[in-house]
């Protein structure tokens, strides 16, 4: 969400920011549609001096002995117009949050121009993809041979898109999402939140998510919302709340399934478990102050690189281009980690800055410690890292030749001290 205030004054800088989404000039509508509520608004208020006006009169009129009757049913009629005005003012109101709430942030000035994904920068690279002495198979064929990892039963049960896994690669899901947890609240100063996992509409609207992307959701017979991440949840932990400055940043972590629908994902990655109706997840939120939130971006990326960095897997960091960023952010770091079986690196976390965009939509602010008034935080949002798509990276990254995959140092404390999966317990 915008500042009317904002588009109202610098029109031009608007829709030049849009454009660099691709998208065509908005601030004609948007301003029309503002004129048209503000016309309204204005008669409501004016309608309202005209009672006050003629409530004095009837006092004055009545210290005089004077008859109000007419002066009465003059004032009954002006509050019959001014409720139908202010009804009319709601309305057009709503209008113009209708309008604002498909349209999507503006890149900060530093984000790269381009319509897509050929257009992202990179921004640096950590370790060394490792070499094998055999072809590096995927982690379907190395799941599938070590009978741990069963899409056709999945199948059975859910349909395309689900998985299940046994035995020591459950273990190891669950190892991986507990070591991140535990460096993320122990290391990094987040704190753990349970959230729930079905949420209202106020809240995925807040995030960004409705109206628009409804399709990529599941909702339940209830209307409520199945979390396509734990981002949902934990932002709007500050939702309708003043927050004092003192308390910034605040900064949230969650172990949680998501569920999305992959709508847009028809063809793609169908093979595996790089793309997913159900997955875990950890995720990262900050509230932050909005002269910190630069700095905040690039701490949050460097917690979930640490995760890459202890579990010694090679990745880069790209910096998205303007058009291949997502719907509520201003500027994100893309971590892609090596695959050997896809022989490419893909993306295992999305670190954004949404700046003050969600905050609007679910009005969380915090009041300076010197001035008056409120200001809207910011808000930042990151994965801590995808569960999934870290343990196809450490089989992949970590397969052997005698089809066994080696146990990252970091995970033996987790893993009762296994040295392999497909080895002995």
């Amino acid at each position: 969400m915008f500042d009317l205030k904002w588009i109202r004054e610098q029109p031009e800088a608007f829709d030049k920011g849009l454009a660099r989404r691709g998208l065509p000039p908005q601030s004609p509508e948007i301003l029309r549609l503002d004129k048209v509520w503000r016309e309204a608004q204005t008669e409501a208020e004016r309608l309202q001096a005209e009672r006050n006006r003629l409530s004095k009169e009837i006092g004055n009129a009545k210290a005089k002995g004077q008859d109000v009757a007419a002066l009465l049913k003059e004032v009954a009629a002006s509050k019959d117009r001014q409720a139908a005005m202010e009804a009319e003012a709601a309305e057009r109101y709503r209008a113009v949050e209708a309008a604002l709430a498909v349209i999507p942030n503006v890149p900060a000035d530093d984000v790269p121009d381009g319509h897509d994904a050929s257009a992202n920068r990179e921004m640096r690279r950590h370790g060394t993809p490792p070499s094998f002495g055999f072809k590096p198979r995927d982690h379907a064929a190395i799941g599938e041979a070590l009978g741990l990892m069963d899409f056709a039963r999945a199948g059975k049960l859910s349909g395309a898109r689900f998985v299940v896994l046994r035995g020591q690669l459950a273990r190891l899901e669950r190892a991986l999402a507990q070591f991140m947890i535990d460096i993320h609240t122990r290391e990094f100063g987040y704190t753990e939140v349970s959230p729930p996992l079905l949420v209202r509409d106020e809240a995925v609207y807040g995030t960004g998510s409705l109206p628009k992307f409804a399709d990529d959701l599941f909702r339940t017979t209830t209307g409520l919302w199945l979390i396509p991440t734990a981002e949902v949840p934990l932002t709007n932990l500050v939702a309708d709340e003043i927050l004092e400055e003192a308390r910034l940043p605040l900064r949230f972590t969650a172990w949680t399934p998501c569920f999305r629908s992959e709508a847009g994902a028809a063809g793609k990655d169908t093979r595996g478990m790089i793309r997913q109706h159900q997955f875990y997840k950890v995720e990262l939120v900050s509230i932050a102050h909005p002269e910190q939130s630069g700095e905040e971006h690039e701490r949050m990326t460097a917690c979930a690189e640490a995760i890459l960095k202890r579990l010694g897997l090679a990745y880069r960091v790209m910096l998205l281009s303007a058009g291949d960023m997502g719907f509520a952010v201003r500027k994100t770091y893309d971590i892609e980690v090596w695959l050997p079986g896809q022989d490419a690196y893909r993306e295992i976390s999305s670190c954004s800055n949404c700046g003050d965009f969600q905050a609007r939509r679910m009005k969380a602010r915090f009041r300076p410690k010197e001035g008056k008034g409120t200001r809207f935080v910011h808000t930042l949002n990151g994965s801590g890292l995808a569960i999934g798509r870290t343990l196809i990276a450490v089989l992949e990254n970590y397969q052997q030749g005698n089809g066994t995959v080696a146990v990252p140092d970091v995970l033996k404390p987790y893993m009762a001290g296994l040295e392999a999966i497909g080895g002995d317990v």
